[in-house]
C-alpha cells in the first residue's frame, strides 16, 4: 500500500552523525591491508576467534549506539515554539511553530519514530499571530492556545482534535488581557475545570466553563509590576502561582481571594512548574547563569528556595523560550539550553550540576518532555527538528 494514501504520514527520520561508526556503515578511509607473501596465513581457528571477537565488538557498539541514538523528524517549516504531551495518552504529543501550524504526533514502535496524525492552521484571525503557548484540556480531546492582546485580536483558541472541517478551531470572544503577548496558559489540577493565563499586561486571568463557553475572571493585575511569564496551579491548595519578569513569585489563594505569599528573588523569572508527585514542590526558571532552576516548597513559609540547579552555557542571556519538564515520577527535571544539549537534573542530589547532559540537535534546544509509557525524551530545537532520544 502506498503510504501517501495512508491516513498517517511517516516522515523520514534522520540518524545524527555519531562520532563512532555504526555497525551497518562501512568504516571509511581504511584501505584493506594486502597480506605479505612471507607472512604465515592465520589458522582457521584464529580466523574464527578473530571474527567472533569482531562480531562481539560490533554488537556492543550497536547496543551502545542504540542507547544514545536520536531520531530527528524534519517536518515543520518554521521555528518551533510549543511542545506538549497528551495528559491522557502520552504516546501522543503536539508541536507548534511560528507559521501557526499545530501538528499532532503519535510515537511509533516504542518511541523509535513518530507519525503525523493531523496538521492544523491555528493562526489568529485578525493579526495572523501564532500560538505563544499551548495546553491540553485534561480529557485529551482539545488544545487551548494563547496569542496576544494587541490589535483587538483573539486571545484564546480551542482546537478540537475530534472535529474535522470548519469547526475545528474556535476563537473565544472574551478579551480580558489589555495589551501585549499572553505568555502562559495552563489548566488547573482541580476537579472543577478551569485554566489560567498570564500576560505582558501584568495580569493573571482565571477562565471557568459556564453554559458551554469559557468566562474569564481577573484574579489580579497589580501583584506583578512587569510581564507575567508563567502561571500554574498547586493541586492540594486552591493556589495559583505566577512568576514574572519583575523577579517576583506570587501565590494567589483562590478562596481567600488574596495573595497568600509574595516572594522577591534576585533575578527575573521565566516559568513555574509544580512537581507532579510532591504537590507542595514547584520549580521556577530564572535568568541567572549557573542557577537557572530554583526549587521551592509551598510549606516553607520563609519563602526560601530549597535548592538551586543550573548549567553553564555559551550565551550569556537566558532565553524565556527555553523551558523545562518534570519526569512523571517527579524525581528528574529536563531542561533545554542555549546550546545543542538537553540537561537532566536529579532533585534527590544536592549538587547543582546536571546529573546527565545529552548532546542533541544542531542548535539550541527549547524543551524536552518525558513520556510515562516509553523511555523517550521528545525535544524541539531552533534547528526546526523534533528529536526522539532514548534515555537509560
Amino acid at each position: 500500500m502506498d503510504s501517501h494514501h495512508h491516513h498517517h504520514h511517516h516522515f523520514p527520520l534522520k540518524k545524527p552523525k555519531l562520532e563512532d561508526p555504526i555497525a551497518d556503515e562501512p568504516i571509511t578511509g581504511e584501505k584493506p591491508v594486502q597480506q605479505q607473501e612471507d607472512e604465515s596465513p592465520l589458522s582457521t581457528e584464529d580466523h574464527e576467534e578473530a571474527l567472533l571477537a569482531l562480531i562481539a565488538h560490533r554488537t556492543r557498539e550497536v547496543e551502545h549506539n542504540k542507547q544514545r541514538v536520536a531520531y530527528y523528524i524534519t517536518q515543520h517549516k518554521r521555528k518551533l515554539r510549543c511542545l506538549a504531551p497528551s495528559p491522557v495518552n502520552d504516546q501522543m504529543f503536539v508541536t507548534s511553530a511560528l507559521d501557526g501550524v499545530v501538528n499532532l504526533w503519535e510515537l511509533q514502535s516504542e518511541g523509535h519514530s513518530a507519525s503525523l496524525l493531523s496538521t492544523t492552521d491555528c493562526m489568529s484571525l485578525k493579526q495572523r499571530r501564532w500560538p505563544e503557548d499551548i495546553t491540553w484540556h485534561p480529557d485529551g480531546d482539545s488544545l487551548f492556545a494563547v496569542y496576544s492582546a494587541d490589535g483587538g485580536d483573539s486571545q484564546i483558541s480551542i482546537l478540537n482534535l475530534k472535529h474535522s472541517g470548519d469547526k475545528k478551531v474556535v476563537f473565544l470572544e472574551e478579551k480580558p488581557h489589555l495589551k501585549g503577548i499572553i505568555n502562559s496558559i495552563t489548566f488547573m489540577p482541580w476537579v472543577d475545570l478551569c485554566f489560567a493565563t498570564g500576560g505582558c499586561d501584568h495580569a493573571v486571568i482565571l477562565w471557568n466553563e459556564k453554559e458551554n463557553s469559557w468566562k474569564p475572571k481577573t484574579l489580579h493585575r497589580n501583584q506583578h509590576s512587569s510581564a507575567v511569564m508563567g502561571v500554574a496551579g498547586l493541586q492540594r491548595n486552591k493556589v495559583i502561582l505566577s512568576v514574572g519578569a519583575d523577579k517576583r513569585i506570587v501565590g494567589f489563594d483562590l478562596l481567600a481571594e488574596t495573595a497568600e505569599f509574595k516572594h522577591q528573588i534576585d533575578t527575573k523569572c521565566m516559568s513555574v512548574l509544580p512537581n507532579p508527585s510532591d504537590f507542595n514542590m514547584f520549580m521556577v526558571q530564572t535568568g541567572q547563569q549557573g542557577k537557572q532552576l530554583r526549587l521551592y516548597d509551598y510549606r516553607v513559609r520563609q519563602n526560601t528556595e530549597i535548592h538551586a540547579f543550573g548549567w553553564k552555557q555559551s550565551s550569556e542571556s537566558q532565553s524565556a523560550l527555553i523551558s523545562q519538564a518534570w519526569s512523571p515520577d517527579g524525581l528528574y527535571l529536563s531542561s533545554g539550553s542555549a546550546d545543542p544539549i538537553i540537561h537532566i537534573f536529579d532533585i534527590r542530589y544536592n549538587g547543582s550540576n546536571p546529573s546527565q547532559s545529552v548532546q542533541a540537535h544542531q542548535r539550541r534546544v527549547f524543551k524536552a518532555v518525558w513520556h510515562r509509557s516509553v523511555p523517550i525524551l521528545t525535544s524541539i530545537s531552533s534547528d526546526l527538528n523534533i528529536g526522539l532520544h532514548r534515555i537509560s
